[in-house]
């Protein structure tokens, strides 16, 4: 359907596919040669949704007397893709010749990312892929904050990410005899409880001293005060308790659980699986260093790490890419302030970023679906986008392609 789309505007339209029904579609408006290059980039997977628990079938496309868009990725990320889509074909159409390259990059595999046939395999399978800027997901968020400012936010970053398995170690016995204080299971019941408690002491990264300085309007340091300005600036908005209190340390979820094998053995081990996300910078040694100093050594157990740290980049505020947007938001939206921010999830920005050293920034522009409509929305239950941002969005990314390739 997309590659039909773009054609029909003139679009020459390749499909790569490491996996047989999982193809990634790379288009191209070649440049002169003497400016920077620019990657349009989205995924076309979805998370899954269970259609009853839904008001409106999530595969349909509904489009209520309100104006939204219903349907499974209406906001992760097949908005993204369609805007971007729309204003690749309009420059296509008109003839736009950039000054470097225009690329639509649309992937098969973000949400999972598991699989390696999407960018993760792109970025190395093609070389020419390289540009100097990718547009990719990351940031849509418009908030009014309780001092009267409002903001929009420009993600430049994400936090890493490791695996993380915690194993409880205790006397192996059959359930009717188990002695107590040394069943693996109950000893796991604390670590977990322990691991739920620990807080990192928080530290600065370039992206999130911006991030704070914007927020609060002064300079700010990793001193004995840093607790205090993030409480400060988390406190101008109730969404910030998700978007800005978590960048500032590492966190560590509990997720998946594995124990005995059968009801009436108690285990010698029980596990739990942890996701953990890292302020970029933070080492392996350093995940285990936290976690000796929030699980304690009074309960017998051992960590084993996974896999690698992976992902945790960052790009600078200071280019031509921000400034171009920053322009641009300052005509549309004036009342707006442009905020750098760093992601908690996961986005195949930093693909680009370790492969190609391309400065990647997600932003999508959003007027008229509130955030806790979206916040709401993406991978839970009734996802939708107010079809009037679509237009602003489309209509904002062709004026951004023009302002910086033009």
């Amino acid at each position: 359907m997309l590659r039909d789309y773009l054609e029909s505007h003139g679009v020459a339209c390749e499909l790569v596919a490491r996996e047989s029904g999982r193809a990634n579609l790379i288009a191209r408006l070649a440049g002169t040669g003497d400016g920077p290059s620019l990657a349009l980039l989205g995924h076309l997977d979805v998370v899954p949704a269970v259609a009853e628990d839904w008001m409106h079938p999530p595969f349909s496309g509904h489009l209520d007397d309100d104006g939204f868009v219903w349907g499974r990725g209406a906001a992760d990320m097949k908005n993204e893709v369609a805007t971007r889509a729309v204003a690749f074909a309009a420059l296509a159409s008109e003839g736009f010749r950039p000054r470097g390259d225009l690329l639509l990059v649309a992937v098969a595999d973000e949400e999972e990312g598991l699989s390696d046939v999407g960018a993760s395999w792109l970025v190395r399978e093609r070389p020419e892929l390289r540009v100097d800027y990718v547009l990719n997901e990351g940031a849509a968020e418009r908030l009014t904050l309780t001092d009267g400012r409002t903001v929009v936010t420009l993600a430049v970053g994400e936090k890493a990410a490791i695996n993380v398995r915690i194993t409880a170690l205790g006397t192996p016995t059959a359930s009717t005899v188990a002695v107590p204080g040394e069943n693996a299971v109950a000893r796991l019941a604390e670590l977990i409880q322990r691991l739920d408690r620990y807080r990192p002491r928080p530290r600065l990264t370039p992206a999130t001293q911006r991030l704070l300085e914007a927020l609060l309007d002064r300079a700010v340091s990793d001193d004995g005060q840093l607790g205090a300005a993030i409480a400060e600036a988390t406190a101008l908005h109730p969404a910030f308790d998700d978007l800005v209190a978590p960048l500032f340390a590492s966190t560590y979820a509990a997720t998946q659980l594995h124990g005995s094998d059968a009801l009436n053995v108690v285990p010698a081990r029980a596990s739990v699986d942890v996701d953990a996300r890292l302020v970029p910078g933070t080492t392996t040694d350093d995940v285990l260093r936290e976690l000796a100093e929030g699980l304690g050594d009074d309960v017998p157990h051992r960590v084993e790490l996974l896999t690698e740290v992976m992902g945790g980049s960052s790009s600078p505020v200071d280019t031509a890419f921000v400034d171009r947007l920053t322009e641009l938001l300052a005509d549309v939206d004036p009342d707006a302030v442009v905020v750098p921010t760093v992601l908690n999830g996961f986005t195949d920005s930093h693909y680009f970023r370790e492969q190609f050293g391309s400065y990647a920034y997600g932003f999508w522009a959003a007027r008229h679906t509130p955030y806790d409509v979206v916040a709401a929305g993406v991978h839970g239950n009734d996802e939708r986008i107010h079809r009037d941002d679509l237009g602003y969005a489309a209509e904002l990314e062709l004026r951004l392609c023009r302002a910086l390739l033009g």
